[in-house]
C-alpha cells in the first residue's frame, strides 16, 4: 500500500438530514443527534449540506446554531450554502452570530450560480430583481468582504439612543479564515486560491479536457483542481483543502446493512464512467468495504494523497442506525487506518 504523502489530520462527516414532511422535527433531531455521536466519536468536524424546497435542511445555519449548544468542541461547517438564494449581508450576520455562540467552531462552505430550477422558483425568490441578481464570484467576494470586518456603509455613530456601526456586527475575527468555496472546476479553484478561501472538493468535478476525450480520471482532475487553488493561495501548500468522498465502511455492519450499501453503490456506478449532462460533470466512484479495503483505495487514490482534511458524505438514503454503524466504523476503524487520531 503506497502511503499517503498527508497524514489524515481531520476527520468530518457530511448530512443532508432528511426528514418526513409530516414529522420534520424528528429528522431534524437526528441530525443534532449524529453530530452529537459524532463529537463523542473524536471527529473533528460536522457538515450540513444544503437543500431548498426539498426534504433537507434547508436552514443549516440554523441547524449549526441548536449543534452549537449541544456539543463543546466539534466544528460545524456546511457543505454548501447556495449563495444565489441569500442576501450576502444577512448571511454575513447570521454566520458570526452562530460563530459567536459556538466559540469560533464554525465553517461555513458557500458557491455560486443561478439557484438550481430557477426559471421555476425565480418570481417566489426575486420577485422584482430576478433578471438583474449577479450570480457570479461577486457575490461571494461581498460575502466574504462583510464577514472579514470591511464597512457595509458609510455611516456610523449615535443616532438619539442608538449607536450605529459600519460593518456587520457582530463581528467575529477568525470566521474570514473558516471560510470555504465549494468547487468542481479549475476556475473556481483558482478563484478559492486568490481571494484566501479555503477549498471545498467533493465526489463531483467538471469534465474539462477537450469535447472528443474519453481518457477521464476523477483522482486527477480533482488533483489538478487542489493544485490550481494552492498555486493561487497566499499560503501555498499549507492552503487548506477538504475532499469529501462518499465511503461506506462494513466492518460492524449487519448482512442486511452490507447488501443495502452493496446494492446503493451499484445503482449509483454507472454514472461514474463519463461525464454527465450539459455541464459534463464527472462522479467519484463510491467506495463501500471493509476499512482496510477503503484505506487502501483511498492511499491509491492522487488526490487524497495531496489532504490531509476530509468531510466524507454520508448516504442521503439511508437510515439512523446506518449512520451510527457507518460513523462508528469510521471513528474507530477507518480513520486509525488512514494515520488519524480522534480528537480528544
Amino acid at each position: 500500500m503506497p502511503p499517503t504523502s498527508r497524514p489524515l489530520r481531520k476527520l468530518g462527516f457530511l448530512t443532508i438530514g432528511l426528514f418526513d414532511e409530516s414529522d420534520p422535527r424528528r429528522g431534524h433531531e437526528s441530525t443534532l443527534e449524529i453530530i452529537e455521536l459524532g463529537e463523542r466519536l473524536g471527529f473533528d468536524s460536522a457538515w450540513l449540506r444544503h437543500r431548498h424546497l426539498q426534504y433537507g435542511i434547508s436552514s443549516p445555519v440554523a441547524v449549526m446554531a441548536a449543534a452549537s449548544q449541544r456539543t463543546s468542541r466539534i466544528e460545524l461547517g456546511t457543505a454548501v450554502i447556495p449563495l444565489g438564494w441569500e442576501n450576502p449581508l444577512r448571511l454575513a450576520e447570521d454566520l458570526a452570530t452562530v460563530d459567536i455562540l459556538s466559540g469560533g467552531r464554525i465553517n461555513p462552505g458557500v458557491s455560486v450560480g443561478p439557484p438550481m430550477h430557477y426559471d421555476q422558483v425565480k418570481q417566489a425568490l426575486y420577485p422584482d430583481t430576478a433578471d438583474t441578481e449577479d450570480f457570479s464570484y461577486e457575490r461571494v467576494r461581498r460575502l466574504l468582504d462583510f464577514v472579514r470586518g470591511k464597512s457595509a456603509t458609510d455611516f456610523s455613530g449615535i443616532e438619539g439612543f442608538e449607536v450605529f456601526s459600519d460593518r456587520v456586527q457582530p463581528h467575529s475575527p477568525g470566521l474570514g479564515r473558516r471560510l470555504w468555496y465549494g468547487g468542481g472546476s479549475l476556475s473556481s479553484a483558482r478563484w478559492a486560491g486568490e481571494h484566501g478561501m479555503n477549498f471545498l472538493t467533493s465526489s463531483v468535478v467538471k469534465a474539462e479536457g477537450a469535447d472528443g476525450d474519453t481518457d477521464f480520471d476523477f483522482a486527477q482532475i480533482q488533483l489538478s483542481h487542489i493544485r490550481a487553488f494552492r498555486d493561487r493561495h497566499p499560503d501555498g501548500e499549507a492552503a487548506r483543502v477538504s475532499q469529501g468522498l462518499v465511503v461506506i465502511p462494513t466492518d460492524s455492519a449487519s448482512p442486511e446493512q452490507r447488501a443495502k450499501y452493496e446494492e446503493f453503490v451499484a445503482k449509483r456506478t454507472p454514472r461514474t464512467t463519463s461525464p454527465q449532462g450539459p455541464a459534463r460533470l464527472l462522479f467519484a466512484p463510491d467506495i463501500v468495504g471493509t476499512s482496510e479495503e477503503i484505506a487502501e483505495r483511498l492511499h491509491a487514490h492522487a488526490a487524497f494523497r495531496e489532504v490531509d482534511e476530509v468531510a466524507f458524505a454520508l448516504p442521503f438514503t439511508f437510515g439512523h442506525e446506518d449512520y451510527v454503524q457507518i460513523l462508528t466504523d469510521m471513528a474507530t476503524k477507518l480513520g486509525p487506518a488512514l494515520g488519524w487520531q480522534p480528537a480528544g
